[in-house]
């Protein structure tokens, strides 16, 4: 049934043309279950010279889709974030721990990777993390992930189509590792100052 559900959605969104990939990539950021990947993928590969408007399009109204998540968030609270996921009340528990955690990179990580990024977009609102760098975390990670898209598409076409997931994951384990070492160095860093300042508090 959810199979159904995807391809009948991709159907009527694709009948729209680049209208249908925005109004998709807008409403999947605050509420709606199917990715824009899977029409982007379909367009780019029907018209290959496109494959970058189409990635644009896609990374523009998903961004201002997250803003709209974010107003929810902010203006409905709680009360609407455990309505449109009654199932998962467990996520802004999860959410709010990866905030405290990696701040920014949480945003930029939901955006990019195959994590609920409109779970993020409702939670930020909630939590009033700060709009200017949730825009700007949402418009860097939907973009990385929508442009790997269209520019693999654009100059593989077909060949890479089989391909796409394994590219994504790849360069999702890649962003995992440097985000790993970044907080590690950051942390050794932290560790050192403050046995430094203990030293000279002996002293």
């Amino acid at each position: 049934m959810l199979r159904e559900f995807f391809e009948k959605s991709i159907e009527y969104f694709s009948g729209m043309g680049m209208a249908g990939l925005g109004i998709l990539a807008f409403v999947e950021s605050s509420f709606f279950p199917v990715p824009p990947d899977l029409l982007l993928i379909a367009m780019s590969l029907n018209t290959p010279e496109k494959a970058l408007l189409f990635a644009l399009i896609c990374t523009t109204f998903s961004t201002l889709g997250g803003a709209l998540g974010y107003a929810i968030g902010k203006f409905g609270g709680r009360p609407v974030f455990y309505k449109f996921f009654s199932k998962k009340i467990h996520y802004l528990e999860k959410v709010e721990n990866m905030y405290k955690k990696y701040g920014l990179w949480a945003v930029f990580l939901a955006a990019f990777t195959p994590i609920p990024y409109k779970v993020f977009t409702i939670a930020s609102g909630i939590f009033a993390f700060n709009f200017i760098f949730f825009i700007l975390a949402s418009f860097i990670g939907r973009g990385t992930r929508f442009f790997i898209i269209g520019i693999s598409l654009m100059f593989l076409g077909d060949k890479v189509k089989d391909y796409l997931e394994f590219l994504i994951l790849g360069a999702i384990l890649a962003l995992a590792l440097l985000v790993w070492a970044y907080y590690r160095r950051k942390k050794s860093v932290s560790t050192v100052d403050i046995r430094k300042q203990k030293i000279i508090e002996d002293k």
